[in-house]
């Protein structure tokens, strides 16, 4: 089966080492349904759909998968395609900026290939527009000239399956969303899947490594497979330079010191955020903007990358008012605990 690519990021140029890790994660994603761990629930609702939709001859549903970056929605995108037999088209959101871009890409697919739309969430509200017809009736409306000699063109458009992703679903407007037959969310990796995505990772790349590495690399990576191969990649970095090549307990210990990545995952950015809730705004609440200036981030990047998991972990909770440090949060950056949240425990 050959697979097609649209070259499509919408990004500025990235650095040698960012391209060195986009590639790493290509040449570490899963072939193959066995090889894909974790989301195990969803993987099965996929195959059952799939399976269906071969015995019927017919395309696959729309897909919409959506979660925290880094779960493997493009991967899954591209093993349903395998498992479809038939193409697939990878582009993003913000790189489709006409609808005449769409209709580029749509006029070019073959009977049930699969159109993966990366950030769907990001698509021109034209462009949204004309995808409507294009999902529901499988046709194109095309305007032809301008002012009263306008006039309108539909095209007949093959049987293909739209597979979107997306971080904030609550982004896509109701119509978008109401199109796709099939809507799963991915979750964050329990460590025993984590340490299998590891464990694999380094066989393909032929990196000798221990169970305790392993282990200590998945606690780490804070529920999710893209962090943990970077983690391995830092380390496998170490054990290159530092050590013999092989990766170590003691080697992963002092890469995890070097990159500031404490025990639970968290980074200099995630302390960061957590010691300014609470030494600049007395522990909060304070609003998501006010918060994203004190720490010198974008709205985006902490909603999207910084408080899923610091949300997750119990470390920080997001009241009417704004967000607050919680008890376990003023523990793990060593704080005392205010009075209020004391009291609160003891009328509980």
């Amino acid at each position: 089966m050959s697979i097609t690519a649209i070259k499509n990021h919408n990004k500025s140029p990235g650095s040698q080492k960012l391209q060195d890790e986009e590639q790493l994660f290509t040449n570490l994603r899963a072939r193959a349904w066995n090889e894909f761990t974790g989301q195990n629930k969803i993987k099965e609702s996929l195959q059952i759909s799939i399976a269906a939709a071969k015995k019927r001859q017919e395309a696959l549903e729309h897909i919409l998968l959506y979660g925290p970056p880094g779960l493997g929605k493009t991967t899954l995108a591209h093993l349903i395609a395998q498992e479809m037999g038939v193409n697939i088209r990878v582009t993003s959101g913000p790189a489709i900026e006409r609808a005449g871009d769409l209709a580029a890409i749509l006029t070019n697919l073959q009977e049930k290939d699969c159109l993966f739309i990366d950030e769907i969430h990001r698509l021109q509200k034209t462009v949204e527009e004309t995808l409507y017809p294009a999902m529901e009736d499988y046709c194109l409306d095309i305007v032809i000239g301008k002012g009263p000699s306008a006039r309108t063109v539909r095209l007949d458009l093959p049987h293909f399956t739209i597979i979107g992703a997306t971080t904030r679903i609550g982004l896509l407007s109701s119509p978008m969303r109401d199109r796709f037959g099939v809507i799963h969310r991915l979750n964050h990796y329990e460590i025993a899947d984590l340490s299998i995505i590891i464990a694999q990772a380094a066989l393909r790349l032929n990196i000798p490594i221990d169970e305790i590495s392993i282990k200590e690399l998945a606690q780490r990576a804070r529920g999710t497979p893209r962090i943990a191969l970077k983690l391995l990649k830092r380390v496998r970095d170490m054990a290159q330079v530092k050590g013999s090549g092989e990766i170590t307990p003691d080697l992963v210990h002092t890469t995890f010191e070097l990159l500031e990545v404490d025990p639970l995952g968290l980074d200099e950015i995630d302390r960061k955020l957590l010691l300014s809730i609470i030494e600049k705004h007395a522990g909060g609440p304070v609003g998501i903007e006010t918060l994203a200036a004190t720490i010198s981030e974008d709205v985006g990047t902490v909603e999207d990358v910084l408080e899923p998991f610091l949300l997750q972990t119990g470390l920080l909770k997001r009241t009417p008012r704004g967000r607050m440090v919680t008890k376990r949060g003023y523990a793990h950056v060593g704080k005392s605990i205010p009075s209020h949240l004391l009291q609160d425990v003891l009328f509980n």
